[in-house]
C-alpha cells in the first residue's frame, strides 16, 4: 500500500520546483524520485505529481541511455502535436486574408466591418472549413509577426508650408516679450465634462472591494448640464487661471475668462504691463477666423488699457499649446476616478491640482449665459483697431485700445 507520507513529502518537493522546472527537467527530476524509492516508485511520483507513468518512463529511459534531445528542445524532433498548418494546409493563407488591411477579398464578408477578435476569426476559418480554435489563431498570428496595437495619432493631416517659421515666430514673440518683462500667457478650452455620477477613468484609494458606484449609462442629465473650463497660463510665472463655463465655449466667454485672468491674477502680477502676448490655437472659441473674438479683444484692450498682440498656432498643431502639456494633464490626473457631480467639484478639483514644479492653478465658476450664434457685422469689425503682422497677418497681430 503507497505510504501517504511520501506522496505529501513528494508533493511538497515538487510544488516548490514546478514553476522552475522546463518540461524535460520535470520528467527527469520525476524519474530522478522514482528510481531512488525504487519498487513503486514511478506510482508514487506519479500521484505526488500528477504527471503520467510513460512520462516519467521516458525520463527514466532518457537518465539510463543519456540521450538529450538536440538544440534546447524538450521532445525528440517530430514528437508533440503536429502544426495547424501541417494538418491544415491553406490555414495561414486563409488567416492572413481575413486580417489583410488592403480590400483584397470578399466585399461583403461581414467580417470587414466587425472587430476581428480571435474568436471571431476562429469561427470564420471553421465556416471554411478549417478546425481550428482561437487558442491557435492567436499563436499564427504571432508567428506572422501581428500584435495587438491601438490607434495612434501621428497623421497630421497636410502641414502648413509655414508651420515651422510660424513656431519659431511665437517662440522669438514669447522671449522677447518676457526679456521686456511683459506678460504672455497660453489659452485654450479644454475638454467639456458631463456633470453627474458618471464613470471618470483613472483609478484612486479605496477599501478593498469597495469601489465607488456609478451610473451603469453615460446619458447626460440636461438638469445639471455640462461644465466648460477655459484655462489662462502664465508662462512666466507658471500660474494658470480656469473659467468654469456653464454655457456654450463661445468667443465672448473665452474673452471673459482672459479678463478674469486679468482682474484676479495678471493685473497684480505684471503691474508694469502695457502689452499682453496672447498665443492660442487657430480653431475653437479662440479661432483666428472668428470675429467676435477679435471684436471681444478690443473691449478687453479698451477697458485695461493693454496693447492685446495675438499669436496662433498654425492650424493642425493644437496639442504643441503650452497649456495642454502644462495646465490640461495635470488637472486631467487629479480628478482621475472622481466623479463630476457638481460645477463645485469641478472647480475644487481643478483649484487643488499642483505639481512638484510648482503649478498654481486657481479656478472659479463663471455663471455667465454665452449664446451662440452672434453675428458681428462688418461695420463692427471694421471698427477694430487692429494692426496685422507682414509675417501671417491672418496669425499674428495687435489690437490697440481705441483712440
Amino acid at each position: 500500500m503507497m505510504d501517504q507520507r511520501i506522496v505529501l513529502w513528494i508533493e511538497s518537493k515538487f510544488q516548490g520546483l514546478a514553476d522552475e522546472l522546463s518540461e524535460r527537467a520535470r520528467r527527469r527530476w520525476a524519474a530522478v524520485e522514482a528510481v531512488a524509492l525504487g519498487r513503486g516508485g514511478v506510482s508514487v511520483v506519479s500521484a505526488a505529481t500528477g504527471l503520467a507513468h510513460t512520462t516519467i518512463r521516458r525520463g527514466m529511459r532518457e537518465l539510463s541511455s543519456g540521450n538529450t534531445p538536440p538544440n534546447g528542445r524538450q521532445r525528440r524532433a517530430g514528437a508533440g502535436r503536429k502544426q495547424a498548418e501541417v494538418v491544415c494546409p491553406g490555414l495561414k493563407a486563409a488567416l492572413e486574408r481575413l486580417v489583410e488591411p488592403d480590400s483584397r477579398g470578399d466585399p461583403m464578408s461581414p467580417l470587414r466591418w466587425t472587430c476581428k477578435s480571435t474568436r471571431r476569426l476562429a469561427e470564420e476559418l471553421s465556416a471554411q472549413g478549417y478546425a481550428v480554435g482561437a487558442t491557435t489563431v492567436r499563436h499564427l498570428l504571432k508567428e506572422a509577426g501581428y500584435s495587438l496595437q491601438a490607434n495612434r495619432k501621428t497623421r497630421e493631416g497636410k502641414a502648413h508650408p509655414d508651420r515651422d517659421a510660424q513656431f519659431r515666430y511665437i517662440n522669438g514673440r514669447v522671449k522677447a516679450q518676457q526679456r521686456r518683462g511683459q506678460p504672455a500667457v497660453s489659452v485654450d478650452t479644454k475638454k467639456k465634462e458631463t456633470l453627474g455620477n458618471l464613470k471618470n477613468p483613472g483609478q484612486t484609494w479605496r477599501r478593498k472591494g469597495k469601489p465607488r458606484e456609478v451610473d451603469t449609462h453615460d446619458f447626460p442629465d440636461p438638469r445639471k448640464g455640462k461644465a466648460v473650463p477655459y484655462g489662462v497660463y502664465d508662462l512666466g510665472h507658471n500660474e494658470a487661471w480656469v473659467s468654469v463655463g456653464v454655457s456654450s465655449d463661445t468667443a465672448e466667454f473665452a474673452v471673459a475668462a482672459i479678463r478674469r485672468w486679468w482682474k484676479r491674477l495678471g493685473r497684480h502680477r505684471h503691474r508694469q504691463a502695457r502689452r499682453l502676448l496672447i498665443t492660442a490655437d487657430s480653431g475653437g472659441s479662440n479661432s483666428s477666423r472668428s470675429r467676435l473674438w477679435k471684436v471681444e479683444l478690443q473691449k478687453l484692450s479698451d477697458e485695461t488699457g493693454l496693447e492685446i498682440e495675438v499669436c496662433h498656432l498654425p492650424p493642425g498643431t493644437s496639442k504643441w499649446n503650452k497649456i495642454e502639456h502644462r495646465l490640461f494633464c495635470h488637472i486631467t490626473r487629479n480628478w482621475q476616478g472622481q466623479s463630476l457631480e457638481t460645477y463645485e467639484i469641478v472647480v475644487n478639483l481643478i483649484g487643488s491640482t499642483t505639481t512638484t514644479t510648482g503649478l498654481k492653478v486657481h479656478a472659479d465658476l463663471d455663471p455667465g449665459k454665452y449664446g451662440k450664434g452672434q453675428e458681428v457685422t462688418d461695420e463692427e469689425l471694421a471698427a477694430v483697431n487692429i494692426k496685422p503682422s507682414r509675417f501671417h497677418g491672418e496669425w499674428n497681430y495687435v489690437i490697440r485700445p481705441k483712440p
